[in-house]
């Protein structure tokens, strides 16, 4: 996992033990105890109890010993110093003697050093491993005497509302941004970031969750966004049969390891030289501040992401439950081990069934780990996405990127930070920590730090990231979401996988229980880098009509947007319809509740509501699925250079010569 360019899917055991001993990253989770420091009013009780202990009759100093003792000691002071500085302690630069010792001071003001407790990590170990009232035979989970249970008919909110509720991202309003952020003028200086018209005007609609690329949470897209003037409620003269539905995971802390920056890298060079530095201004809250960020799991909003999107659906699409009753089957939901994989499954389905859930639906776990073929986790089985020049091209381009948005940041910000050496890279992390910590913890200091215009170049490195690494910019993003299209094209034409060549897994996809067909609902969860994978391989090509993403400024109107595509609990619809005035079923595909135009799809014209026969869509598909080759793609030795002396807009490989 190493050589994968994106963040999200963690790392093998190998991998894990490899890094443990090289990077910084994890180095910065190993527990450090914060000193206990005596309170004031501790501290006071202690020197009171000191001098009270003294007797009263003490020995008097005449004149004379107080003049020696002052003497000896000013002597003393200047043998020190001058044995610490030798000459510089007592001229200037210049040659002046008058200059004033070396402090560490900021605008005039002297300041202590920073605790050397600062970047620690701080954990809290809950549950405990051994409680010693736990007693489970006394608190059973059911006791009987549940009441009358008469159930009602199923929700069908896309069809009978009047209005297709949207979503807004916040879960009710759990995550605090703040109260402003740093405007222009604040900034004290006038620097030119290339970003275009962006940082010449305010922008009236910025929403700072909504800039954080992959890490912003999901919320409803706005109607019209991505092509079609169409909302995802059933269009007039149409009837839902079936949905397939696809999602990500929820909030999670940091993985274990980045291709560039960190928030645990941050920390660690923090905590490596707290005697080197003091923060001031708006930094000051670094001089008490630890890292409380854990690794990989989901975060208490993450859970909430999941239970919420569950009941979501379930008001939305209940009603294709009564299939499965006529048919006396269960739904089939399928997710991988991952633990933030499973546990956003689980949040799921608890929204979406209620609690308890047994019997209501059976959960599919498929294995996230190498020599495993897994169509949500696929790079596993994939080479070439191990090779960090050809899936980590994102990395090139956000670099560059960072140097321009972040040069007035950098400027600014390192003056408040004493003698500490700030890099572009440890800036672009300190924005990092403003999502991270904001899902785990409800709010952050970080987001303060930037101005609008920084965070819309925060938003564009992530598209740059996940354009070059995961997308349409990559040269291993179809072949990465080639299998999954082949499950889909499998349900759609309810007849089992013909070839295993590529992610698909034979011994889950051939067996009709696990792998069941012509069922009304599916409900599958992976990473975001997946469901960009899959959107490339379907060709969604409207996504990517403004062209590859330059490095030197933000493009005006552009069309890919990973905090639209792949934020945290992104979801892709792929309804399945009958309309009387259309022939033959339909399928359109909605994500975050924008519809998406079909016409990049060969043979799919363009309709006002998005829709595409499911037979000529299928046979795209299978042309798709035809020309792309997994041996090659994922196993040929086959190379790009780095940046733009090579890039695609399709997310293929270059071809053989």
């Amino acid at each position: 996992m190493l050589g994968r360019s994106d963040v999200e899917a963690g790392a093998s055991e190998d991998v894990l033990n490899r890094y443990a001993i090289q990077s910084p990253e994890t180095e910065a989770l190993l527990p450090t105890s914060r000193p206990e420091v005596p309170t004031s009013s501790s501290a006071a009780h202690s020197k009171a109890s000191h001098f009270a202990s003294k007797s009263c009759g003490q020995a008097k100093f005449g004149v004379l010993h107080v003049s020696a003792a002052f003497v000896l000691g000013s002597v003393a002071c200047l043998l020190a110093q001058y044995a610490i500085c030798g000459t510089n302690c007592f001229s200037s630069k210049d040659g002046s003697s008058s200059a004033a010792p070396k402090s560490h001071a900021i605008e005039g003001i002297v300041s202590a050093f920073a605790p050397p407790y600062v970047g620690s990590t701080e954990v809290h170990n809950f549950p405990p491993t051994k409680p010693t009232n736990a007693y489970p035979s006394l608190f059973p989970s059911n006791v009987g005497y549940a009441g009358g249970t008469p159930t009602g008919a199923e929700a069908a909110v896309v069809v009978t509302a009047p209005a297709y509720p949207l979503h807004t991202g916040q879960c009710s309003h759990q995550l605090l941004q703040p109260a402003k952020l740093l405007s222009q003028n604040e900034k004290g200086d006038d620097l030119d970031d290339g970003i275009d018209d962006f940082k010449k005007k305010k922008k009236s609609k910025f929403d700072l969750f909504r800039s954080w690329g992959n890490l912003s949470p999901w919320y409803s897209v706005e109607r019209g966004r991505f092509g079609v003037d169409s909302s995802a409620e059933v269009p007039d003269t149409c009837q839902i049969t079936a949905l397939h539905f696809l999602h990500r995971h929820g909030a999670r802390y940091p993985t274990a390891w980045s291709s560039y920056a960190g928030p645990a890298k941050f920390a660690t060079k923090l905590h490596k030289s707290p005697e080197l530095w003091n923060a001031s201004g708006s930094l000051e809250f670094l001089n008490d501040w630890t890292y409380k960020l854990g690794e990989e799991l989901l975060t208490p909003f993450g859970r909430q992401q999941l239970y919420d999107l569950g009941i979501s659906t379930r008001m939305k699409y209940g009603f294709l439950l009564q299939n499965f009753t006529e048919k006396n089957v269960l739904p089939v939901f399928r997710t991988e081990s991952q633990d933030r994989m499973l546990a956003s499954a689980m949040n799921f389905a608890i929204g979406f069934f209620g609690y308890p859930f047994d019997g209501q639906y059976q959960q599919l776990i498929t294995i996230e780990e190498k020599g495993f073929n897994n169509t949500l986790a696929p790079y596993k089985t994939c080479p070439n996405a191990d090779i960090k020049t050809k899936s980590e091209r994102g990395t090139w381009y956000l670099e560059r990127w960072a140097a321009i948005y972040l040069k007035d940041a950098h400027k600014r910000l390192q003056k408040q930070f004493g003698d500490f050496d700030l890099t572009i890279e440890d800036v672009h992390t300190m924005q990092q920590l403003c999502p991270y910590e904001t899902v785990a913890l409800g709010y952050s200091k970080f987001c303060e730090l930037f101005t609008e215009e920084e965070w819309e170049g925060f938003n564009y490195a992530l598209d740059l990231q996940f354009w070059y690494g995961s997308a349409f910019g990559s040269p291993v993003a179809r072949v990465q979401g080639i299998g999954y299209v082949q499950e889909l094209v499998a349900r759609l034409t309810h007849t089992p996988i013909e070839t295993h060549n590529s992610s698909t897994n034979a011994t889950i996809n051939d067996n009709p229980i696990t792998f069941p067909l012509g069922q009304s609902l599916y409900v599958d969860a992976t990473h975001e880098v997946v469901v960009l994978n899959i959107i490339t391989a379907l060709n969604l090509s409207t996504l990517a009509a403004s062209g590859t993403l330059p490095y030197t400024h933000i493009p005006k109107d552009r069309s890919f947007k990973v905090a639209e595509l792949a934020p945290f609990a992104t979801n892709m619809q792929f309804q399945i319809l009958e309309c009387t005035s259309l022939p033959g079923p339909q399928i359109r595909i909605i994500i975050n509740d924008a519809v998406v135009p079909l016409t990049g799809i060969r043979g799919c014209a363009e309709q006002k509501d998005g829709m595409c026969p499911v037979e000529t869509f299928v046979k795209a598909q299978k042309e798709i699925i035809k020309n792309t080759d997994w041996t090659y793609d994922c196993h040929g030795d086959w190379t790009v250079p780095p940046g733009t002396d090579w890039e695609t807009t399709t997310g293929d490989a270059p071809r053989k010569q």
